[in-house]
């Protein structure tokens, strides 16, 4: 079978659904293989993923409103084959049904043989009753409302609703279904974001300070890739989202302090560090997995980071002894649901699950409690996510408080207003900041 953006659509989509991947590696990955030359074509692929898994709900909506069948116990590839060719027609340039249908078909001959008739049936019946399928109505029930014409898990909705409000909700639902823009981060060792906003002008970039990081810079009208880029390979640029930005900033690192990283990752967060410390001082970059922590020393070196010791921990568990209360600023971005990151990772609402959220909690208080005991008297940890769940988040460091009554919050004093509270906690949010959902909660410890 001829590779389409469509048949490859179909397959990163069944990849996602039935082995929890995300989104961007697995384009990346086919990308990368050169499998579609052309530019619109590749273009289309990714429009088709991320458009299929941002409005899953209200395509599936489509599809039970003309199956008389059992919807869930349809193949999850012939269910994908479904979204790619109602997702073109209802929203991608309004490719013609007729057209749409007659690629699903054959496409389902290939993949799934003796299936065909029922795609066929599917996509004709929604073809003609498309105008008359009648969706939840907001006022009679508004959460149904927001979980199928804006595409979440309802059980989301309804975490969030308490939590937010309806409107808050609605809004952030809407939002989460957005093209997020792309950001990337200045590096200040080796330029300014005026001058390095002037060079990527030179390049045929539009280039816009960005709102709230003073490191931020938000592109338009690319020619190539960012990390095809002359000025990503010479390290003047590391991409990151802007909410993501002002973590490193909220925790505020001062040159020639000693620093660590608990959950480092990649480095992005870390290297960032690095560079408003003037690359002075000394940052311990932990991570449990060696091939990320491998991955930070690369992103490092490109970036002229000179300051980062990488060491492979499990944060679990104890670090040695002579580190305890040795570092003036601790920064513990723990692995979360990821909640606040659906408009560049919308798989996450479908995998995510209502035990996950149960079980994730009890692994961020481990994590944090092991970290406090690292930081000196006086010294101040920032405990962060990219999740907008109070569970994950407000519950995690009010149960740490309760335990650690030598802990009280920072309040930093310098920061973006609007984004935190009487109490020092920062929050984003993608409908209210047009960026990631961070949260972020600067902890004190008391005593010189």
């Amino acid at each position: 079978m001829k590779n389409t953006p469509r048949n490859l659509a179909v397959q990163i989509l069944n990849r996602i659904e039935e082995g929890q991947a995300f989104a961007q590696p697995l384009l990346d990955a086919y990308l990368s293989r050169n499998i579609l030359a052309n530019t619109q074509d590749r273009g289309l692929l990714t429009r088709i993923v991320y458009g299929a898994l941002r409005l899953r709900n209200r395509l599936d909506w489509v599809i039970r409103a003309v199956y008389s069948g059992n919807f869930e116990s349809m193949a999850p590839g012939i269910r994908n084959i479904l979204r790619v060719a109602l997702y073109q027609v209802m929203f991608a340039d309004r490719v013609p049904a007729y057209a749409a249908t007659d690629e699903a078909v054959k496409m389902t001959k290939k993949m799934y043989p003796g299936r065909s008739n029922l795609v066929n049936a599917i996509l004709r019946n929604a073809a003609r009753k498309m105008d008359t399928i009648q969706y939840p109505s907001f006022d009679e029930d508004p959460l149904l409302h927001i979980s199928v014409l804006h595409s979440h898990p309802l059980w989301i909705v309804k975490m969030w609703a308490e939590e937010l409000g309806i409107e808050d909700t609605l809004a952030l639902c809407k939002s989460n279904n957005e093209i997020p823009p792309l950001t990337i981060r200045a590096n200040r060792l080796k330029t300014t974001r005026p001058d390095l906003i002037g060079m990527l002008e030179d390049c045929g970039c539009g280039a816009v300070p960005s709102k709230y990081s003073p490191d931020g810079i938000v592109l338009s009208d690319l020619s190539a890739p960012v990390v095809k880029m002359p000025l990503y390979e010479e390290g003047y640029i590391q991409i990151q989202d802007e909410a993501s930005q002002l973590i490193s900033l909220f925790l505020d690192p001062k040159p020639g302090e000693m620093v660590l990283d608990v959950c480092a990752g990649a480095g992005v967060k870390t290297t960032h560090m690095a560079e408003l410390m003037q690359n002075r001082g000394r940052i311990v970059a932990m991570d449990i997995s060696r091939k990320k922590i491998e991955t930070s020393q690369v992103l490092a070196h490109r970036l002229g980071a000179a300051i980062i010791e990488p060491v492979v921990h499990d944060a679990t568990k104890p670090l040695p002894n002579d580190l305890r209360e040795r570092f003036d600023r601790v920064l513990v971005d723990v692995p979360c649901s990821g909640m606040g990151t659906l408009r560049r990772n919308p798989e996450i609402k479908w995998n995510t699950t209502p035990g996950d959220l149960k079980k994730i909690p009890h692994l961020q208080k481990e994590i944090l409690n092991h970290s406090a005991s690292f930081l000196k008297r006086g010294g101040t940890m920032v405990y962060s996510t990219c999740t907008i769940s109070s569970a994950e988040n407000e519950e995690v460091v009010g149960e740490f408080l309760l335990t650690h009554p030598d802990f009280e919050y920072a309040r930093p004093t310098a920061f973006v207003p609007g984004m935190v509270d009487r109490t020092g906690t920062l929050r984003t949010f993608p409908h209210r900041h047009g960026t990631d959902g961070f949260f972020g909660a600067a902890l004190k410890r008391k005593g010189e």
